[in-house]
């Protein structure tokens, strides 16, 4: 993680010297010896199995479209071969009910809990009769100890056929899309033509049938690069829909030697893209949490700012800090990812030769001690790193996203007290010159 440096800076690192921001832990991570770099245990992924967020399923790996930047195109070598099929309705039923077992046991603290179903692809919308099927299955375990969401990521050229399911089952639905006709140059169909306005005209309708359903259950996804801009997208979505769009950048990881090249022409940072809108804090301050400045804040006031205690123990005798290296989620504390080819991953945006087991009609095939050896191997390659680096207790680092994780482990987050006291100066001048956006994130936003 690195920061730039402005000419203002200077004056807020000095300022970091003063009595109010040396007290306590605020703007500055203890000796290293006040943290403990923990590894996992089997109890700990069963605990993630009982209280599990989200399990989203890839119900097929065909696609209606042909794009550039598409994780499973061109770019990209680390996930398994397409051959445009559909995941069988046995292996779904077999894991709801692996997890199931872990839903009712004493293990499960959080009766009340919501569960997203995801469906994800490929494009999902092209195998509807296995979404039809897990509604179906779903609903009828629903109970007291799991109550269900239905969501789902589609790029929207068969939102025609579907939509009154959708909304009848009250989906949550991502859409994505890049911005107006000529950000939407790389979504492109099998045959080469555009699928701009086929979407825009689903949505459109869409609208116009259901708008409190559009308004309450409709978001929208979009790839930055080197045909749109942050403000190409923002002004599309704010303007013909009143929507704040989620704006992601490519993902660097598992990118062929010999597309490098042709990658990094397409790729546009986000940052860089912000500072060249027409309007960049206005941008910033309606996009809140979706935008990378207000997570970087959040993340600041949340972890480092010592203005923040998780709970009253927290606040009356201070916080020991076992944690594990890295930002790595346990595995299954955010979600599980089924693959078509039943492959078991802690989530979609990781490489694929990263399944920690599968599933098949008869069984699943989950060996929590063995994925447990290999999370625990990976992080003692790298927690000597983490015990210097001042990031370490609210790292954003996961080890997947590492390239030399077999190897040597090096980790590209790391970051040194000056980089770290540049970081903090920066939030501070930011705070200063936003005084109300603090606020807005101690009332607004929560960091697990």
């Amino acid at each position: 993680m690195k920061f730039k440096t402005t000419n203002s800076n200077t004056y807020y690192i000095n300022k970091r010297g003063n009595v109010s921001l040396k007290q306590e832990n605020c703007a500055d991570i203890k000796d290293v010896n006040d943290i403990e770099f923990i590894g996992i245990t089997e109890r700990d992924i069963e605990f993630e199995l009982a209280n599990l967020k989200q399990l989203t399923l890839e119900v097929t790996d065909a696609c209606n479209l042909n794009c550039t930047y598409c994780a499973y195109g061109e770019f990209y070598c680390d996930y398994d071969e397409r051959y445009s099929s559909n995941l069988q309705l046995e292996k779904v039923i077999k894991i709801i009910d692996y997890l199931n077992q872990y839903w009712n046991s004493d293990l499960n603290r959080s009766k009340e809990r919501n569960v997203y179903i995801s469906f994800y692809g490929g494009e999902p919308l092209m195998n509807m009769k296995l979404i039809k099927s897990v509604v179906e299955y779903i609903n009828n375990i629903s109970g007291d100890n799991r109550f269900f969401t239905f969501s789902m990521t589609t790029n929207g050229l068969l939102l025609n056929k579907y939509m009154d399911y959708l909304v009848q089952h009250d989906f949550y639905v991502l859409v994505s899309l890049d911005g107006d006709y000529n950000n939407n140059d790389y979504r492109l169909d099998k045959s080469g033509k555009s699928s701009f306005n086929r979407v825009v005209n689903n949505l459109d309708v869409l609208k116009k049938r259901f708008p409190e359903y559009f308004d309450n259950n409709i978001s929208f996804n979009s790839v930055l690069h080197n045909k749109n801009s942050v403000n190409d997208i923002y002004n599309f979505f704010k303007g013909k829909y009143n929507k704040i769009p989620s704006i992601e950048e490519l993902n660097d990881m598992g990118i062929k030697p010999e597309k490098k090249e042709q990658f990094l022409k397409t790729h546009k940072n986000y940052f860089d893209s912000l500072t060249e809108s027409d309007n960049p804090l206005a941008i910033e301050k309606d996009m809140f949490i979706k935008s990378g400045t207000y997570q970087t804040l959040s993340t600041y006031i949340h972890r480092y700012s010592g203005f923040v205690y998780d709970d009253y123990n927290h606040l009356l005798f201070g916080k020991h800090n076992r944690l594990i290296p890295t930002g790595t989620c346990i595995p299954f504390s955010k979600r599980m990812f089924i693959t078509v080819s039943g492959k078991i991953l802690p989530c979609e945006r990781i490489g694929q030769q990263f399944a920690l087991g599968s599933v098949d009609n008869d069984k699943v095939d989950l060996n929590l001690a063995e994925i447990v050896n290999k999370y625990n191997d990976y992080f003692n390659k790298i927690k000597r790193q983490c015990y210097s680096c001042k990031i370490a207790s609210a790292c954003s680092q996961c080890i997947y996203n590492i390239d030399s994780l077999e190897d040597k482990c090096i980790c590209d987050g790391y970051t040194n007290a000056k980089d770290f006291s540049q970081y903090v100066a920066s939030q501070i001048e930011f705070l200063e010159s936003n005084p109300t956006d603090y606020i807005k994130i101690m009332k607004e936003i929560v960091i697990d």
